[in-house]
């Protein structure tokens, strides 16, 4: 499968690069920054702003099936990049006739998610973290949503929860809407939407990813997602 790839050169898309490569699919990589992104048999890079209905126009021409994992830091001003890239992209995917979507959302757009037996997460963490630092990010994430929701394509909502880094795939565990855990490794972020690639089971709902073999330094974590400039 021929797929397109936004925010290739991000965190969670270079595991998604990585994987999908490995699995013999062909990419398209997305990217503003394409020197950050090494030749390799399989992939093409496509430079373009996500947000740019032209550039995206080009970049998605010839695929399968697109793939979102662009992301934004926390900002006290509003944030734009997945509500607008996803107007780009939903368009652009509508004018070539491609319906598989799958978009990196998070845990945090559905409103009833509290993870059990997370005493501290659910009434600090959450709150400051992602409810105050991050409010206006998760504000943009639900207008995505919003936007997709509107569209005629097969897509998937793909939520984690806190992301974090972990060199290889585990064990993971998925649920419709949202999943039960405070945390998910972006190996296993990625492998989630490949396998949804492939098996459909979350078609125009949202699924729910999280990791429950390791767990990430707390501290280190809100530095890395959260704090530390790019």
């Amino acid at each position: 499968m021929r797929i397109a790839v936004f925010g290739a050169n991000g965190p969670t898309g270079r595991h998604l690069t990585d994987q999908a490569l490995a699995a013999d699919h062909e990419v398209v990589a997305v990217t503003r920054r394409p020197s950050s992104l090494p030749t390799r048999p399989g992939l093409a890079v496509a430079v373009a702003d996500a947000t740019d209905p032209a550039d995206v126009d080009a970049a998605i021409e010839g695929t399968d099936a697109v793939l979102s994992a662009l992301g934004a830091r926390f900002s006290k001003e509003t944030i734009t990049t997945y509500s607008a890239s996803a107007t780009a992209i939903t368009g652009a995917m509508a004018r070539h006739g491609i319906k598989r979507l799958l978009a990196v959302s998070s845990s945090i757009a559905d409103p009833n998610w509290r993870p059990t037996g997370a005493h501290f997460f659910n009434h600090v963490l959450d709150p400051l973290v992602n409810r105050r630092l991050g409010r206006t990010l998760h504000e943009d994430m639900r207008r995505m949503e919003a936007v997709i929701r509107q569209t005629d394509l097969d897509w998937t909502f793909v939520r984690p929860s806190g992301l974090f880094e972990h060199p290889v795939v585990t064990d993971y565990h998925t649920a419709e809407t949202s999943a039960d855990g405070v945390f998910t490794a972006r190996a296993d972020l990625a492998a989630s939407m490949l396998r949804e690639l492939e098996e459909r089971r979350y078609v125009r709902t949202a699924m729910g990813v999280i990791t429950t073999a390791v767990k990430p330094n707390i501290a280190k974590l809100i530095w890395n997602e959260g704090v530390k400039k790019k």
